[in-house]
């Protein structure tokens, strides 16, 4: 077999250049492939991907994101709804965003994630009790009598 070292196409040993390539750079053998360091079709990376969690909006996707590459876990992050018509027409009912990950490392990603969606959970239910707070000192400040005398001279 002989192979494009710009894309990795695998090709007859009849053929010469490589088809899929702009220019058609001359096709080598895996052995030179090899000289240079680059992989072989069937050697390429081979895992593989599962659902470890799922996002309703693009926010919480890259927030996620961000904590599995922070614990160098892979990922794909991938759309479940990327058309312009609606679920109800369509039928899809698949998440906003899907992370994959390694099935390997699927547990402790999943592990992470909730422990992600836990701790937003926390900061919400706080960010709500301090706005009601507020809110509440607010009224309370509307409602307290406005001394209008003048001051005693």
């Amino acid at each position: 077999m002989r192979y494009c070292a710009r894309c990795g196409s695998e090709y007859q040993d009849s053929v010469v250049d490589c088809t899929d390539c702009p220019n058609h750079p001359p096709l080598v053998s895996a052995e030179e492939m090899r000289e240079r360091g680059l992989p072989l079709p069937h050697e390429l990376d081979q895992r593989r991907f599962v659902r470890a969690g799922i996002a309703d909006d693009p926010v919480t996707a890259q927030i996620f994101a961000d904590v599995l590459e922070e614990h160098r876990i892979p990922l794909i992050v991938r759309p479940g709804r990327s058309g312009v018509v609606d679920e109800l027409t369509t039928g899809n009912l698949l998440p906003w965003w899907e992370l994959l990950v390694p099935d390997t490392d699927q547990v402790r990603a999943a592990r992470l994630l909730e422990e992600e969606k836990i701790q937003g959970r926390a900061y919400a239910d706080e960010a709500g009790r301090a706005a009601e707070e507020e809110e509440l000192e607010d009224e309370r400040a509307r409602q307290a009598p406005v001394d209008t005398a003048p001051p005693a001279l």
